[in-house]
């Protein structure tokens, strides 16, 4: 009997698991059906023979692993209908976003099998049709944006049979006929602006701003949303009254006081909006709710949706511009050719955020540069994820790199906690970037600069390698002033427009890095006599008394039998800061030499892998509070 019991146990155990697994299989496959049956133009890494809960782009999954909860796939390029039986499978899912992309088409009506949804993202998208009448089904469904589409017929009454919904947003459709009486005891934000409804504002919504019901021909209970509010008969003044005229003396005291306070206060809030804007334009919007966007604005960015996030193949980020704008936003530097800030997203994605200034060319050719500079993929550069043009904004995404750069940690904080960069370390940052760099330069037929290298721009990944960021940026913005430019000590003395750097300048602004490397000083210092020291006639100066010892950082002396090593990456550095352009070697000459600085490392491997120990392995996510792409 015991045996029997046995048996049985492990007989329904085994059934228990052969259907979770067959239901998860069949979530699997609903996702791959979608997937392989709905164009889109961006990539994703969905496949029968990977991990769903562990690889797939914004696929996320319950704590044990047995069902999909989570479809977020904004941007992805979608367009044609939802194909039916796919995505209606997913029984166990409660967020579903595919905003921002171009989807068309009815509202699926296979989505009333979606019992479980609590949120639902289908905001600009071409939605078209009417809505479905029964929205009872979904009784669980706490946020709902169906804003940016194209739909029509009247809105059901039965959304006010969803009593968990916190956000309702149908603006910038074609609805029309009379707005419902909708008693949602939870409901925090609405928007029906910029349809076709008529009638009068239920009472149970006159709650919420007439910023929510505009462009619409819909009136509140004495006035109409369209329409400057007017004073009211019984608050007007009697015209015709004797009196009227005159005005006692306290009266008139009391006017030009209140008159002068009105005016001390409206100077003050000219003066709070101007700091207020000027922190705007300085600054990434750290969030950005919805709810405080006026309708104004709402129109604009309407207008402006064709201005997407592009990504680039490859990239596995889930997200679009809307999340970027909301994520929570930190300040990391303002560099050359802008600032940077480090986003994270809501769902724990880490990005920098690079916010350029003084772009000096059109749309057509700034993304023909972004194209070029996205294609570049090597261990050793640092990939472009995506970009943003706008006729206000420029934005290019970055990896966030937790390592920090060659600035931070060559000219960091030098307090008790801090690790020095020994010279093994340096070493693999010289070879790092300089195979990047050479990588760049044979990129575009050969005719690729990186135009602003400094280590700042040198990020260290995982393995402490040297990863370049930060290019191809010089040719697109407006010049620099030559002093500004050449103050830090970077600049080639031949360039005086930055426009205009050549791979040649690389090598230059290269072989300052390693100077930087070797001595670990800034570019431009100053001495104790407050004089500016400029880091590449300083060494000259010294080396031609022959106290080449004294160029060295004195954290490397501590390390023994590398004096030799130090010389020769000296001479290569003397060689790349040479005055004369044509003088200076090719970059991929300089890997060369740097390779043979350390033949047991480097031997046998052509500087064109980076496949190995020597070479940059795959960022795992740019930057710390000092070390940002500048």
């Amino acid at each position: 009997m015991e045996a029997l019991y046995i048996f049985s146990s492990i007989f329904l155990v085994g059934l228990f698991f052969s259907q979770g697994t067959a239901i998860f299989v069949d979530d699997k496959l609903a996702l791959l059906d979608f997937v392989n049956n709905l164009p889109h133009s961006r990539y994703l890494n969905w496949n029968e023979y990977s991990s769903v809960c562990n690889n797939w782009i914004g696929v996320t999954c319950s704590e044990d692993g047995s069902r999909v909860i989570a479809v977020r796939l904004p941007g992805v390029g979608f367009h044609g209908p939802i194909p039916p039986n796919t995505l209606s499978r997913l029984s166990a899912l409660q967020i579903l976003s595919l905003r921002s992309n171009g989807v068309n088409g009815t509202f699926p009506p296979d989505f009333y099998n979606l019992k479980n949804l609590s949120f639902l993202y289908l905001q600009f998208n071409n939605f078209s049709g009417p809505l479905p009448l029964n929205f009872s089904v979904w009784k669980n469904l706490t946020i709902l944006n169906l804003s940016n589409n194209a739909f029509n017929g009247t809105i059901p009454s039965s959304i006010s049979n969803l009593t968990q919904l916190a956000a309702l947003n149908l603006a910038n459709n074609s609805l029309s006929g009379e707005i419902p009486d909708l008693h949602l005891p939870h409901l925090q934000q609405l928007n029906l602006s910029n349809n076709n409804l008529t009638g009068t504002v239920p009472t149970s919504l006159q709650k919420f701003p007439s910023s929510v019901f505009i462009g619409n021909n819909v009136s509140l209970v004495n006035s109409t949303v369209r329409e400057s509010p007017q004073i009211s008969p019984s608050n007007e003044p009697n015209l015709k009254s004797k009196d009227a005229g005159k005005l006692s003396e306290r009266a008139l005291l009391g006017i030009i006081v209140a008159g002068c306070v009105l005016g001390v206060i409206g100077f003050a809030f000219l003066l709070l909006v101007c700091c207020l804007r000027r922190r705007a334009e300085d600054g990434f919007p750290g969030k950005l709710e919805k709810g405080k966007m006026s309708p104004e604005k709402a129109i604009s960015r309407n207008q402006d949706a064709n201005n997407r996030l592009v990504f680039f193949e490859g990239c596995n980020y889930a997200f679009d511009l809307e999340d970027l704008l909301r994520a929570s936003a930190e300040v990391l530097g303002k560099g050359t050719f802008g600032m940077a800030y480090k986003a994270i997203l809501e769902d724990a994605t880490t990005v920098v955020v690079k916010r350029l200034k003084e772009v000096s060319v059109g749309k057509r050719e700034f993304e023909q540069q972004m194209e070029v500079v996205g294609s570049i993929k090597h261990d050793n550069v640092i990939e472009l994820r995506a970009y943003y043009y706008s006729k206000d904004e420029k934005l290019m995404v970055y990896d966030y790199y937790s390592q920090g750069s060659v600035a931070a940690m060559l000219h960091g904080k030098r307090g008790e906690d801090r690790i020095p960069l020994d010279w093994e370390t340096r070493l693999r940052i010289a070879i790092g970037a300089a195979r990047g760099i050479a990588h760049i330069h044979a990129e575009n037929n050969g005719k690729l600069v990186h135009g602003n290298i400094k280590s700042s721009n040198i990020f260290l990944n995982s393995r402490r390698h040297g990863c370049v960021s930060d290019l191809g940026l010089s040719t697109i913005m407006s010049p620099l002033a030559p002093p500004i430019a050449r103050a830090a000590g970077y600049r080639a003395p031949e360039v005086t427009d930055t426009r205009k750097a050549s791979q040649s300048s690389d090598v230059y602004s290269f072989g300052v890095l390693l100077l930087e490397l070797l001595t670990g000083k800034s570019p431009v210092h100053a001495t104790g006599g407050d004089e500016v020291v400029h880091l590449v006639r300083w060494v000259h100066s010294v080396v031609r008394e022959e106290w080449t010892a004294e160029v060295f950082d004195v954290e490397l002396l501590r390390y023994p039998n590398i004096e030799e090593e130090m010389v020769e990456m000296l001479q290569i550095a003397l060689a790349c800061v040479a005055r004369i352009p044509d003088q200076r070697p090719k970059m991929l000459d300089v890997v060369s030499m740097i390779e043979n600085v350390r033949q047991t490392d480097y031997e046998n491997r052509p500087s064109s892998e980076a496949k190995s120990e020597n070479s940059t392995p795959p960022p795992q996510g740019i930057g710390t509070e000092s070390s940002v792409p500048q």
